[in-house]
């Protein structure tokens, strides 16, 4: 006989604003223009959603030169570089940008902070297509940061015009210990006017928060490459629960949920609704649970869709 858990299910979970936006614009096109369409980069970091996009005719590629002159071609979620718009753009493709309009944002700070003649630091994940995306904003270097003893290879000059951004989706809590650390070091360095990191990772992460004293341990829902995901696994780890990433519900072990009579369910903000409802019966299928939605922050932010595509939609 399968034993009862009780399922809490975190509020907010699952897509942001960003990715809504990114994934709509795919479906769009495709709907407009029919396949085959080309995306830069994954459009989000989430296995099922790409393996259904290319299912549908959607090529994901990370070098134009494998894109044929004059086609569709998406920015991802992430953003890109200046040099990949130049390339774009001397290669014709008609180009639809899904950049999230929050990475926009430290995109276009860059820019201005270069412009006023600043260095930059980046605190952000080395490769990560994000931080790719900003670094290459500008000719000059910025200078990428990971960890707070990275603080400590950095020379500049008490007196340098010095600024720095993060990437959007690091954990709230690493981020207050680095800039801690840059300010004490520096402390004229120029701060963003808000925390760059979005309001969608700092309600998951919250999310978490609120969840923990009630679970014994808790699955988040999004694939490995996702940094916000991970983070929200990091989170709960860190908080003293076992926490596991999924993003399939073959995944699922009997062994994480022996002995726990409670277990959370979350999403990153790259992972759909439809993944986590199949991962629920998953753990279902093991254990007959009661599913608990947690109260906590109603999102209503929307971006809109680029000129273009608007009248598709």
């Amino acid at each position: 006989m399968r034993s009862h858990k009780t399922i809490y299910l975190a509020q907010p979970r699952g897509f942001c604003a960003g990715v809504e936006r990114a994934i709509l614009i795919v479906e769009e096109a495709l709907k407009k223009y029919g396949a085959p369409i080309y995306v830069r980069h994954e459009i989000i970091h989430n296995a099922y959603v790409v393996k259904d996009f290319e299912s549908r005719g959607v090529v994901f590629i990370n070098q134009l030169d494998k894109v044929p002159q004059g086609s569709i071609l998406i920015f991802s979620a992430h953003g890109v570089s200046k040099a990949v718009r130049v390339e774009a753009d001397e290669r014709h493709f008609q180009i639809f940008d899904a950049t999230c309009p929050l990475v926009a944002k430290v995109h276009a700070e860059v820019v201005r902070l270069k412009e006023r003649g600043y260095q930059i630091i980046m605190i952000g994940h080395e490769g990560h297509p994000e931080v790719e995306g900003t670094m290459g904003q500008v000719d000059s270097s910025i200078h990428l940061i990971e960890h707070v003893s990275d603080i400590d290879q950095l020379s500049f000059d008490q007196n340098e015009l010095l600024a720095y951004v993060t990437q959007t989706t690091l954990s709230v809590d690493e981020t207050q210990e680095i800039t801690a650390a840059l300010i004490k070091k520096y402390p004229q360095i120029h701060a963003p006017k808000r925390q760059d990191i979005c309001y969608a990772t700092q309600n998951r992460q919250d999310a978490v928060k609120a969840m923990i004293p009630h679970v014994d341990v808790v699955v988040v829902v999004g694939s490995q490459n996702s940094s916000n995901s991970k983070r929200l696994q990091e989170l709960a780890s860190s908080l003293q629960v076992p926490a596991f990433l999924v993003d399939d519900p073959k995944q699922i072990q009997a062994d994480w949920f022996k002995s726990a009579k409670s277990i959370g369910v979350t999403a990153g903000a790259s992972a759909p609704e439809s993944l986590t409802a199949t991962i629920i019966e998953a753990i279902n299928a093991l254990h007959r649970g009661s599913v608990v939605p947690m109260q906590g922050i109603e999102e209503t932010v929307n971006f809109s869709l680029p000129r273009g595509l608007l009248e598709a939609a």
